[in-house]
């Protein structure tokens, strides 16, 4: 199922439609107002400290007000929220439409910041209400679509705005006309959401923003990945915020651009946070695959930097028009990263969404998802705050290489907390460059609930292979000395994998291995082991020894036999003696297949090493 049909189910389409109006209506509003108060500024600081201060109240609200969007979202049926925020909308765009046929200043502002605290109430909703209309193997693709749909909706409303605002003396006439339509079209979509259960209808709300603001990041700091998601999450969002908000100032005191440049850089980096969006389902197979994190961080690093490369130097001396930009000496280049830069903060951003809601207590989910905007917000506010600050001694460009100094420190920081994103991203990287994996019948795992998978054992990096394939965490029981790989012992140890050791070789950490394992099968979680006892030799599979028996006789689980193919004559096999001395080339086709369960009472070693051997077949 391509993640396209869920546009045409009823339980994503709708919401879809609402989202995607609510965020064109934003940002044509948004960027309307931006170009007319940043091109009628008489210098350039002026310019840029107009832009950040609506910057900073359209994102003000999320800071004040998300702790009891959250309680609300939690406490009642989100599907009628979303009608009656939207039909806010259609008055908050009234009033901004009677701004801009007066040229008010002040109540574009107030109608900016009332847009603001519309997308507070929005927010919690947004993102809660996947995981109950969604599978969990479709909360990728949702997001993703989610993700590419804002950001085409960004990219629509910033046309348009920018058209609009050349049309002369109807401008302002045109576009209150347009935003108060837009909002209208919202309200009808958001009217065939389909129902969406409270989560905690018995929720009492407490209004005092600092106490319940400070309960809802307790909730999120519950979970520590989820957490540290958030913080990742948040520091995107300060990453956007830092940059985005100079992109007409650098268009136009920079690259000597008019208005239509602007809308060229927003467009070229919205296209890139689409396309990036939309290319984390296929990436990732589905599955919540955090390993694409850091691929996202460092390629955000890489474009940031060299954009300031790519700069000119100084203050432009002319006005030039898309093309004068274009056949500049500088003007591909530009264009060139921030769309990259945008396609690599996809990749950043929806994995970690899809982790938050997977992971998330669904009773607390919209207040989690409540304190996620919470620090977002604040990491958005102080953004345009260091944005006054460091634009008095840098240059923009010097900004944007700060900016991408910064991001390489903060996700370094951030990934020696969360040693699974590494972990992950290790595994991806092997899985994308070194091998193609064809997966059979994976859904025999089950999704939860304790279980033994034993394979056979074909090469140092069988749990790797294993581990991407799998939806679920999985604990991997494997010869200690295997465990010890130096970059390899990183993977097992983050994946917290049990090392054993033979009777003969070390017997108390063989009696704590088994342990383990009935520990990790009381708690609930997958655990593999490859009862061969150690790598193949010849390519075949040995005798399966009794350390099942005895596992299974301590924990009496399921069990799931599984079968590696394609593995044998790898750089990570034994094939021709020892390992690590051989290349066979890039993307080798490699298959895991998976059998059905077996039932603990007659899962004995002999009878699963036959079913792994029919698994297996010729195929070595």
């Amino acid at each position: 199922m391509s993640q396209f049909d869920l546009l045409r189910a009823r339980r994503f389409g709708p919401f879809f439609w609402t989202q995607f109006l609510g965020a064109f209506n934003d940002n044509l509003f948004k960027n309307a107002l931006v170009l007319l108060v940043g091109y009628s500024a008489s210098s350039q600081e002026e310019g840029a400290l107009l832009v950040n201060l609506a910057q900073g109240l359209l994102v003000l609200p999320f800071f004040l007000f998300s702790a009891t969007a959250g309680q609300i979202a939690d406490k009642h049926e989100k599907s009628g929220l979303v009608r009656k925020i939207k039909g806010a909308e259609i008055a908050i765009m009234a009033l901004a439409a009677v701004g801009f046929l007066l040229q008010n200043l002040f109540i574009l502002m107030g109608a900016l910041l009332l847009t603001g605290t519309q997308s507070t109430l929005f927010g919690p909703v947004k993102y809660s209400i996947l995981p109950q209309h969604l599978k969990e193997h479709e909360l990728v693709g949702g997001n993703g679509l989610i993700e590419m749909g804002t950001f085409l909706a960004i990219l629509l409303g910033t046309i348009i705005a920018g058209i609009v605002m050349q049309l002369g003396d109807h401008r302002l006439h045109v576009v209150s006309v347009m935003v108060i339509l837009c909002a209208i079209a919202g309200w009808a979509a958001s009217r065939r959401v389909p129902l969406a259960e409270a989560a905690a209808p018995d929720l009492r709300i407490g209004y005092n923003p600092w106490t319940e603001t400070w309960r809802a990041i307790g909730y999120a700091r519950e979970v520590r990945s989820v957490f540290l998601s958030i913080l990742g999450i948040s520091w995107l969002w300060f990453f956007g915020a830092l940059f985005l908000a100079q992109l007409l100032p650098y268009a136009r005191y920079v690259l000597g651009g008019n208005e239509s440049v602007v809308t060229l850089l927003l467009a070229a980096f919205s296209v890139g946070i689409a396309g990036g969006s939309m290319l984390c389902e296929r990436l990732s197979d589905g599955k919540i695959e955090i390993g694409l994190v850091p691929f996202g961080a460092f390629g955000m690093t890489l474009f940031t930097i060299d954009l300031f490369f790519a700069s000119p130097s100084g203050i432009a001396q002319n006005t030039h028009s898309v093309m004068g930009v274009l056949y500049s000496d500088f003007g591909w280049r530009v264009l060139v990263d921030l769309l990259l830069i945008g396609a690599f903060s996809g990749l950043f951003s929806v994995p970690l969404y899809a982790l938050v809601q997977h992971r998330s207590d669904e009773r607390r989910r919209s207040r989690i998802i409540a304190a996620n905007n919470i620090m977002n917000a604040g990491f958005m506010v102080a953004a345009a705050v260091l944005a006054v600050v460091l634009l008095r001694y840098l240059s923009i460009p010097q900004l944007f290489l700060f900016t991408g100094i910064a991001n390489a420190l903060v996700a370094i920081y951030i990934f020696t907390l969360v040693p699974e994103f590494l972990m992950r991203f290790i595994i991806w990287i092997l899985m994308h460059t070194m091998y193609r994996l064809r997966v059979e019948e994976i859904a025999n795992i089950p999704d939860e609930g304790a279980a033994v998978l034993v394979c056979n054992h074909v090469s140092f990096v069988d749990a790797l292979i294993i581990a991407a394939a799998c939806r679920r965490p999985i604990r991997f029981v494997m010869y200690y000395k295997i465990f010890r790989i130096p970059i390899l012992s990183f993977v097992f140890r983050t994946a917290k994998a049990i090392p054993i050791a033979g009777r003969k070789e070390d017997e108390q950490l063989m009696a704590k291995a088994f342990d383990d394992v009935a520990a990790a099968l009381a708690e609930g979680d997958l655990v593999c082991i490859f009862p061969e006892g150690s790598l193949s030799a010849d390519g075949e599979i040995g005798r399966f020894r009794p350390g099942v028996d005895r596992i299974l006789g301590r924990s009496p689980v399921p069990v799931i036999p599984m079968a590696l193919t394609g593995l044998w004559g790898s750089v990570f096999s034994r094939k021709g003696g020892r390992a690590f001395r051989r290349w066979r080339g890039m993307w080798s086709r490699i298959g895991l297949t998976c059998g059905p369960a077996v039932q603990p009472e007659n899962a004995t070693a002999e009878r699963l090493e036959t079913l792994v051997r029919q698994l297996r077949g010729d195929r070595v």
